[in-house]
């Protein structure tokens, strides 16, 4: 990112979001021009300056974003229930679109790829560096051992609500993909009422939820004799923000379309 990059934080009062403050307020890769929450946000109206000090300069929370405001890109990090509204503002604005929200619909999703043909639009289920190169090697690993059993284990803190993972998911659809399967009918959520074996080609998932973990997910190939295990594990926030900021550097000045974490990765290796 040459340089400072506006933009504007949709879910701002969310952990990710005031990861994401946090971070750009200290930084010159962005500049946050917008710091948007929910309607019925008690934060509303409220100075970013007593929380984030003198680099919020005379920013407020406000639920809605100011065309005088002139973002370049509208990161979200709010909920599936909220996404919609996400995208309306990105779509009004003409502005680039980069999520992390998980749990959105088959619509939503289809919903995304529509106004990916009028703006430029990147979605991710994790915005770890460390995890887009974890599916990396997650889908060279899945061609190379196509006949070793695929478990992915995921964990995070008390407060998380969707399981899977939205990253565990998306590790488990890359690795269908390498393999030509088709990850609805090979997915395995739910083991626990089974008595049968173990049906080859699924992949298995197994989730944990306590703490403060703030995410941790492993990919077990395991063979006859022998097991390869990916693992990643974030143990602060800010490796999320990092690279959503990153993303939307990167994602500010291309042309519409539906781009992936793994095209920053690309760039990277240039």
């Amino acid at each position: 990112m040459n340089s400072s990059v506006p933009i504007a934080i949709y879910g701002a009062s969310g952990r990710m979001g005031q990861a994401i403050l946090r971070l750009a307020l200290r930084e010159s890769r962005a500049s946050v021009v917008a710091a948007i929450v929910k309607s019925d946000s008690t934060l509303q109206h409220q100075s970013l300056r007593e929380k984030f000090g003198a680099e919020a300069a005379s920013l407020e929370y406000s639920t809605s974003l100011d065309a005088a405001a002139k973002p370049k890109v509208l990161i979200d990090f709010s909920s599936a229930d909220a996404f919609d509204g996400a995208l309306a503002i990105a779509l009004s604005h003409r502005i680039a679109f980069v999520s992390g929200t998980t749990g959105l619909s088959s619509a939503q999703r289809t919903a995304m790829e529509n106004a990916a043909t009028t703006i430029p639009v990147l979605w991710s289920a994790n915005f770890s560096i460390g995890v887009a190169v974890l599916t990396r090697l997650a889908r060279d690993a899945a061609q190379m051992l196509r006949d070793w059993d695929c478990e992915i284990a995921e964990a995070h803190h008390r407060f998380k609500k969707d399981a899977p993972s939205g990253t565990a998911l998306a590790l488990g659809r890359a690795i269908a993909e390498a393999r030509g399967d088709d990850f609805d009918r090979i997915a395995k959520l739910d083991r626990v009422r089974e008595s049968t074996a173990r049906e080859s080609g699924t992949i298995g998932f197994a989730v944990t939820r306590g703490g403060d973990i703030v995410g941790e997910h492993a990919v077990i190939f395991a063979g006859d004799g022998e097991r390869v295990e990916l693992v990643h594990r974030a143990t602060d926030r800010e490796v999320f923000a990092r690279g959503a900021i990153e993303a939307a550097g990167w994602i500010a000045t291309r042309p519409p379309g539906m781009y992936a974490l793994a095209d920053v990765l690309d760039d990277r290796g240039q």
